[in-house]
């Protein structure tokens, strides 16, 4: 009886795979172990919605195990919170939110959304009442939005939704907690015996390990210097610069012979408020729109309509109109109405005043003397379009073209270019030149004892 050995190589390849294959759970697991820990500080700006977004599809990509938002905020747009929120619930990581030190209002509501939340010892969260520019209550609309929005995250989260109310509205009282006629702001033991927070960490390791994955590395994702930019440029309090900049600059080109540095700058301040804007869809076609119309209709009225009239305050509205929807959102409060208005108002007066100064000052500024044209290039001063020809008036000659007003005239074989004082004049008729000013040559239909200044035998020269 013959024995037929059988090859070892299938048997060992199909025992690598079965390995593999049971091993690919754990090293799955331990490919998700990092926690990415996404800073959520300063002011909530329309800025920070984006770089929110971009770190949890990053975390997401990256296979992490939990994304934490460290917040540290005072509050700030509702927009750009409602944004954030939106990100949070759509990611395909566990979210947790961090209170290290201050979730208010905007802050308030973020953390709330979060699938978990955890705080830092002597930390606060509440006070999320949207409030008009002299710290009054706004409409009583959007005080309702917010109410509906806390309570739909208590709710979410499986808290006594009255606490969360009563961090919008002062009216709300949550027997225990909050008081009559003042808005609700828990500290830490308070938030976790109301049962709003999680837990209480002292520090990243405590909190890496309240989540279940104690030595997980965590990795913190930043801004990238896009995101920088752009938080920088929609921050509030640059808008006056670089309005008042960009504004400034156009005006002073004006007056400047070729378009230079001012010009420039200008225009580069101008872009910089309007591009960010547009990144963060604070700006979008509509407000390009509006602005491209109110500069046509003002360079209509200074290059082509004399005086300042319709054409001029139109453009000027519509100018006003796009910079302050530029810096409102979709669901604008009355606080950031005013802040807008405030905005635009300080960027007006910056560039009247700079203006005044700059345009009165500079053309007798002997260092600055030639940036602006302060000179006239008048005929007294040996300026001329085309030479005088004093040689042409009483001339006779016939209209070449029909002259409706302006037209061309031969003169002994010349064609000169000329316009009636009036009446329009046929071709083919015979007209006389009453005055010749450089280029401008006036001419009328001639009459019965108009007579040539040249005798017919001379011609003038081609």
């Amino acid at each position: 009886m013959m024995i037929r050995k059988t090859s070892a190589v299938p048997i060992r390849l199909a025992a690598f795979v079965a390995l593999l294959a049971a091993a690919a759970p754990i090293l799955r697991g331990q490919e998700t172990r990092t926690v990415y820990r996404v800073p959520v500080t300063g002011t909530v700006e329309m800025g920070l919605a984006p770089f929110v977004s971009r770190a949890l599809d990053e975390a997401a990509e990256a296979g992490a195990a939990a994304v934490v938002l460290d917040i540290d905020t005072p509050g700030g747009r509702i927009d750009a919170a409602w944004e954030i929120i939106d990100a949070v619930r759509d990611s395909r990581v566990p979210v947790h939110a961090y209170v290290n030190r201050r979730a208010l209002s905007a802050g308030a509501m973020i953390a709330l959304s979060a699938d978990g939340l955890y705080m830092r010892p002597g930390s606060t969260i509440g006070a999320a009442t949207p409030v008009v520019g002299d710290g009054k209550r706004a409409s009583e609309k959007m005080v309702s939005a917010m109410r509906s929005e806390f309570r739909a995250l208590a709710e979410e989260r499986g808290f006594d939704p009255a606490i969360a109310e009563a961090m919008v509205d002062e009216k709300v009282v949550v027997e225990g907690i909050s008081e009559a006629g003042r808005l609700l702001t828990l500290t830490t033991t308070e938030a976790l015996e109301s049962g709003v927070a999680n837990a209480e960490v002292e520090d990243w390791p405590d909190l890496v390990g309240a989540l279940g994955l104690a030595g997980a590395p965590v990795e913190e994702i930043g801004p990238n210097w896009a995101e920088r930019i752009v938080r920088l440029l929609t921050n509030p309090m640059l808008a006056p610069l670089l309005l008042s900049l960009g504004f400034l600059g156009l005006v002073v080109e004006i007056r400047t012979p070729t378009f230079g540095l001012a010009g420039a700058v200008g225009l580069i301040c101008l872009t910089a408020f309007f591009g960010a804007r547009f990144l963060v869809n604070l700006a979008g076609m509509e407000e390009f729109i509006l602005l491209a119309v109110g500069a046509g209709l003002i360079g209509l009225e200074v290059f082509v309509i004399p005086g300042f009239g319709v054409a001029g305050l139109a453009g000027g509205v519509a100018v006003l109109t796009a910079l302050m929807l530029s810096m409102l959102g979709s669901y604008p409060t009355v606080a950031e109405v005013i802040s807008a208005l405030g905005i635009i108002a300080v960027s007006i007066l910056v560039v009247g005043v700079l203006a005044y100064a700059v345009l009165r000052h500079l053309p007798f500024s002997r260092a600055m003397s030639g940036v602006l044209l302060d000179r006239a290039t008048t005929q007294e001063a040996g300026y001329l379009s085309a030479p005088d020809r004093p040689d042409l008036e009483g001339r006779i000659g016939e209209a070449l073209t029909d002259l409706r007003p302006s037209g061309t005239v031969g003169i002994a074989g010349e064609r000169i270019d000329v316009v009636t004082e009036g009446p329009w004049v046929e071709k083919g008729e015979t007209v006389v030149i009453l005055r010749a000013e450089s280029y401008r040559h006036v001419v009328r239909k001639a009459e019965p004892g108009d007579e040539d200044t040249v005798p017919p035998d001379e011609t003038a020269p081609v």
